[in-house]
């Protein structure tokens, strides 16, 4: 970090910027008290009691996506390397469609709980379990703990005095306790609230850029080091993201995050029905568009107002106490601390419910010993994220790997839910030597190319690895007999679910078909706008 910068920027925190913090926070609390006092069962704690409307998922798929690590590094990488890898935001819409038409109707006919139950349902204890396992162990070191990490180097920018280990502790407790007593619907309202903090200080930082520009989009293009900056599809040798990966890997792990990822999908599972279920989905389609304008673009604009930062990790921080008036600033901040907030519950709820479900089989106790159990088990979870993340920051260039790690778990995982819900001839034995047999070959890959034995990038291995994936998993379902009882109402894909999925009988201005309809079209216009 930048020690010059790192100061100016800690200098221009006000006490209005303060004040807003703090109400930011109080207003949090409030609504986690709120929610606690009407949370008494498990499914309250772990679904939000099935009631949530399309607009508190929609909104909360946007929040709890969005991490101190998003937008300190979708800034910085616009800023550096250009707008590619905005390709991870707006083309969410491809995994959110699949999920609203696709997967969403077979998990509701199924009645799951957590996303490692359908697998058992679909096939057997053993694919629930191993996913389960591996989903908990990723979420809770990479995600809570990564998140409390990245959340304390945010903050450290602002405030250099204040050491990381003191934010990890604060953040994690904070978030800990809200979600531990609140549960699922405390982690969506909050959600609610800190989309739209984030949309409104982002888009304020922004116009105040583009203000700059004099609203010309040319002389924002002449700012910019190459043609490249501004362009979505890269050349196939490109370091940062080649068209191989962005078309045959970034809707791959897209799948992963968005259709098979608990702590994303809890919310939709929490839906008050399948319609709300799948507008919500379209709708954080729609939002996750929104990055590409107030969080990328304001990257490449800032090339103009600080045009000589050697630190990417320094672009938002710079912009944020450079342009915006005191008061703004401290809503971006309080911005950023929603998506710390945002990301650390969602994941300390969803492996909550994936032990307490998939491993202690709380279904069938009484629902204040669920709530009890889900309590406990959201601490104990938070203790650990809270002991783990200072760690990472001796970990130096391990952690980037442990990101790029996360190719390595998708494709068996891709391959087994696409072909497990559309194919009725695969097996449970199929499905569970897919994943260990695919991952195996995965890390292997993995290792060859850290050791740079194989030059193909990351992003292009994924779409590699889901076809050796689905290779295996059909070669060794056709060599195999059905197992007993794998095929459970609701697992697969039928026609009478297909037709429940598509059946809407909502005016036409409000049709879940169209608006999914709409969201493709804006996806290609983002394409063709940025090819």
């Amino acid at each position: 970090m930048e020690e010059g910068a790192s100061q100016a920027v800690s200098g221009a925190i006000t006490g209005l910027d303060i004040a807003v913090l703090v109400a930011y926070f109080l207003v949090i609390i409030g609504i986690g008290v709120w929610v606690s006092r009407r949370t008494e069962s498990g499914e309250d704690l772990f679904l939000a009691g099935r009631t949530l409307t399309w607009t508190v998922v929609g909104f909360s798929l946007f929040a709890s996506n969005i991490s101190s690590t998003t937008l300190i590094g979708l800034t910085g990488a616009a800023y550096t390397t250009g707008i590619a890898t905005s390709a991870y935001e707006w083309m969410a819409g491809i995994p959110l469609i699949l999920l609203a038409f696709v997967f969403a109707p077979l998990f509701f006919k199924a009645r799951v709980t957590t996303i490692p139950e359908w697998l058992e349902r679909r096939f057997d204890r053993r694919a629930r379990l191993y996913f389960s396992a591996v989903t908990i162990v990723l979420t809770v070191i990479v995600d809570t703990a990564g998140g409390l990490y990245a959340g304390g180097v945010v903050v450290q920018t602002f405030f250099p005095d204040i050491p990381i280990w003191q934010t990890c502790v604060g953040l994690g407790i904070f978030a800990g306790i809200y979600t531990a007593s609140g549960g699922l619907k405390a982690v969506v309202y909050t959600d609610v609230l800190q989309a739209v903090v984030l949309i409104i200080g982002c888009a304020a930082m922004t116009f105040i850029l583009f203000q700059g520009n004099d609203f010309s989009w040319a002389q924002v293009k002449e700012s910019v080091p190459g043609e490249d900056h501004l362009s979505l599809v890269l050349p196939r040798d490109n370091e940062t993201l080649p068209w191989t990966g962005l078309f045959f890997g970034v809707p791959l792990l897209g799948f992963w995050y968005w259709v098979t990822n608990q702590y994303i999908v809890q919310r939709v599972l929490g839906a008050r029905d399948l319609r709300e279920a799948q507008r919500g989905a379209i709708l954080g389609g729609f939002l996750k568009i929104i990055p590409m304008f107030i969080m990328v673009l304001p990257g490449a604009m800032a090339i103009s107002v600080v045009p000589d930062l050697s630190n990417a990790d320094m672009v938002f921080p710079t912009i944020t106490t450079t342009i915006l008036p005191a008061g703004l600033t401290g809503l971006v901040l309080a911005g950023l601390v929603a998506a710390i907030m945002s990301s650390v519950d969602s994941t300390l709820n969803s492996s909550s419910t994936l032990i307490g479900h998939d491993f202690m089989n709380i279904a069938d106790r009484e629902p204040s010993e669920q709530r009890r159990i889900g309590q406990i088990t959201t601490l104990v979870l938070m203790v650990i994220a809270i002991l783990w993340a200072p760690f990472i920051d001796d970990m130096g260039g391990l952690w980037d790997y442990l990101q790029q790690a996360f190719s390595v778990l998708v494709p068996p995982v891709v391959a087994i839910f696409i072909l497990g819900a559309l194919w009725p001839r695969g097996t449970d034995t199929a499905a569970f030597t897919t994943l260990w047999a695919g991952h195996g070959i995965a890390i292997a890959v993995f290792i060859a190319t850290q050791l740079e034995y194989w030059p193909i990038h990351f992003t292009a291995n994924v779409g590699l690895m889901t076809l050796v994936s689905c290779l295996i998993f059909a070669a060794v379902s056709l060599s195999g007999s059905h197992g007993a009882g794998e095929e459970y109402e609701g697992a697969t894909w039928t026609p009478e679910i297909a037709t429940e999925a598509l059946r809407d009988d909502a005016p036409i201005y409000a049709n879940v078909k169209l608006w999914a309809c709409l969201l493709g079209v804006a996806m290609l216009g983002i394409l063709v706008l940025f090819w």
